[in-house]
């Protein structure tokens, strides 16, 4: 089965691959990789300017809310475990 970008829906091809994008990068790069906190994505949803994950604010905005629900939900922790473990609460943005 293929897959396809989280965002746009783009299905993979063999010649288009998809990024694995970690929803919380920077510091908490390893804590989205530990608990689960990726998706896949297209390039231009993933790299490329306007629309792209690491480009634009909306689009970063939605993928921390969606990690932020993901992690509580799996994890079981209310919102002041997951700002303990994150450093801050993206809900509420």
């Amino acid at each position: 089965m293929r897959r396809k970008c989280f965002l746009c829906g783009r299905l993979e091809t063999d010649y288009l691959g998809l990024e694995r994008h970690h929803i919380f990068g920077g510091a908490n790069r390893q804590l989205s990789e530990k608990y689960g906190l990726t998706v896949m994505l297209c390039h231009n949803c993933h790299n490329e300017p306007p629309r792209g994950a690491h480009y634009n604010k909306e689009t970063a905005d939605y993928l921390h809310r969606y990690g932020q629900e993901k992690a509580m939900r799996e994890q079981g922790w209310d919102k002041q475990m997951f700002i303990s473990i994150f450093g801050r609460n993206y809900l509420d943005i």
